[in-house]
């Protein structure tokens, strides 16, 4: 039996085994999956094994780092079923513990290729420091600088000097070209001729003069800044080396027995660049360890354990999807021959439901969009209020979005001229829209704004995160209308409109600190998103006259 497979503690029999594995982009943990997480969640309270900051408990030291943990429940030769566990990334600094399943390639094995080269690295980083730190090579920069700083000065002035004696010059000349006979003024001419020829010969002589001290300061300083970039391009040669072999170590093996290397799955068959920390999440690890150990792979699921990262929406002890852009790819590999279950983003949200017109007149109309309904349409499914409503009027331009999740109020151009009217007053801010939702928890709060700059998630889209280097603007306005049972009845009113904007603002620790209701993506899972875009006003565009909508909430 393999060493980290781990028995249940509880019994089991009364769970159906299910028939097909997770799909992990998009699920909802099997209660064998949740019965593993909270065993290994029992484990990471009481063991003694190692010491990890996670931010739960304010006695512990060292930097705070929260975690992705999985488990994978699996079944054995003998027919037993069990779980591994595994972490994604480093835990407590090191790659390797006994109860977790070991890394696909540990990069930190003491004599392995890459502390080996990284021992070379660092000498070279040495090497270069020494040289940067030499208090004469500091010296000799500082008067080379300092030096060129004084040329440039003195070499200015004097040519100024050359062009104002110039100036001086064609004046004379000018002035007496009409008083002077011909032999006084070619006299005159020869006399500025060498004048010139003369200020330029002194000019030329102090520039040579310039050069020859600098040239000699740069000889000197040659001794270390041609090193210098040797040693660098050394180093740099010698990490891109390293990171090649890493690629090619990290060979991921499915239940076929077939094997594939990161160079493999990303550079030569999707031609993508390779994700730093690709192959160091709980999934391929937990797969990896089942199919070399003629583990049968029955159901898993991912948990964060310890304080949410700052930029992200991680929650304590909630279930996550695996990443899309490090963990798609090789997860494509790894489950190619296993019977998995159907990615539920591949339906149609929207099969059996209809959009209610609210009005319409000659150039716009107003919708109700049910939630789960795509405002336009996917990468996968292209059934969507544009396309339905493209139907019956060819020319009909959408004005604005809801998130598929989102119910609520849409206004709709018929054509391109209205559109850009209605465009105008998005932009200029005149348009008046207000959303209600339920909160899943309480806030202090009971009415604000919620000022959080916000960008995709590069690594995990369609989520987005906190950015305050790249993130856009984003301000919210809230009021509590209503406290009940542990949840909060919340007025929205976006003065932006970015993407997942009240989700986020809702759900993040430096917003409101509590999720919508039935989020999936920043929260937990319920009958529906409960967000609903109950109200519209704008100006319509050929009549002038203010127009508000407004639909109740199904929640």
């Amino acid at each position: 039996m393999s060493d980290r497979f781990i028995p249940f503690h509880k019994p089991i029999a009364g769970i159906e085994i299910p028939i097909k594995f997770t799909y992990p982009f998009y699920y909802e943990a099997h209660p064998l999956a949740i019965q593993a997480a909270e065993q290994l969640q029992v484990y990471l309270q009481n063991q003694s094994d190692w010491k990890h900051n996670f931010g739960l408990n304010p006695a512990d030291s060292g930097l705070v780092i929260g975690k992705m943990f999985g488990v994978l429940v699996v079944q054995n030769e003998h027919s037993e079923f069990g779980f591994l566990a595994a972490f994604s990334g480093k835990l407590a600094d090191s790659n390797e513990h006994d109860y977790f399943v070991p890394p696909v390639f540990d990069i930190l094995k003491k004599d392995g290729f890459f502390k080996k080269g990284e021992l070379i690295v660092n000498g070279i980083n040495q090497e270069i420091e020494v040289i940067e730190a030499d208090q004469e090579y500091i010296s000799l920069k500082e008067e080379w600088m300092k030096t060129e700083r004084i040329a440039s000065e003195e070499l200015a002035l004097k040519k100024e000097e050359l062009n104002a004696a110039r100036r001086l010059r064609k004046a004379k000349k000018k002035d007496l070209a009409q008083t002077l006979t011909a032999i006084e003024y070619e006299k005159l001419l020869a006399e500025q001729v060498e004048e010139s020829l003369k200020n330029k010969y002194f000019f030329n002589l102090l520039v040579k003069e310039w050069d020859e001290k600098l040239e000699e300061l740069k000889s000197k300083l040659n001794v270390y800044e041609e090193k210098l970039p040797q040693l660098k391009q050394e180093r740099k040669d010698l990490s891109n080396k390293l990171q090649q072999q890493i690629f090619d170590q990290y060979q991921f093996l499915n239940i076929s027995q077939k094997w594939k290397s990161l160079r493999e799955i990303f550079a030569e068959e999707l031609q993508l660049p390779i994700p730093a920390g690709a192959g160091e999440c709980a999934a391929p690890k937990l797969l990896h360890y089942a199919f070399l150990n003629n583990l049968k792979p029955v159901t898993m699921a991912e948990f964060w354990w310890g304080q949410s990262p700052k930029s992200e929406i991680r929650k304590h002890g909630e279930f996550y999807p695996a990443c899309r852009s490090k963990c798609l790819p090789i997860l494509g590999h790894m489950l190619s021959d296993i019977d998995v279950e159907d990615n539920p983003l591949l339906k149609n949200p929207a099969e059996g439901k209809k959009l209610e017109i609210i009005f319409e007149d000659d150039v716009l109309m107003i919708v109700h969009k049910p939630a789960e309904f795509l405002s336009v349409p996917g990468k996968n499914v292209t059934d969507s209020v544009q396309n339905r409503i493209l139907e019956q009027h060819p020319e009909a331009i959408l004005v604005h979005r809801l998130d598929q999740s989102t119910s609520g109020i849409m206004l709709i151009a018929k054509n391109k001229i209205t559109h850009q009217q209605l465009q105008a007053q998005f932009i200029k801010r005149t348009v008046e829209k207000r959303y209600v939702a339920v909160l899943d928890g309480k806030i202090k709060e009971k009415e604000g704004i919620i000022d959080l700059p916000i960008r995709v998630d590069l690594d995990n889209r369609p989520q987005q995160m906190v950015c305050y280097q790249y993130g856009k603007p984003s301000q919210t306005k809230f009021r509590v209308l209503s406290e009940s049972d542990g949840l909060t009845r919340i007025q929205f009113i976006p003065i932006t409109g970015r993407t997942h904007q009240l989700r986020m603002h809702a759900a993040h620790p430096s917003g409101l600190g509590a999720s919508i209701l039935g989020d999936d993506l920043y929260g937990k899972k319920a009958d529906r998103l409960h967000l609903h875009a109950e109200f519209l006003a704008f100006t319509h565009p050929d009549s002038k006259e203010r127009m508000e909508f407004e639909v109740q909430a199904e929640f």
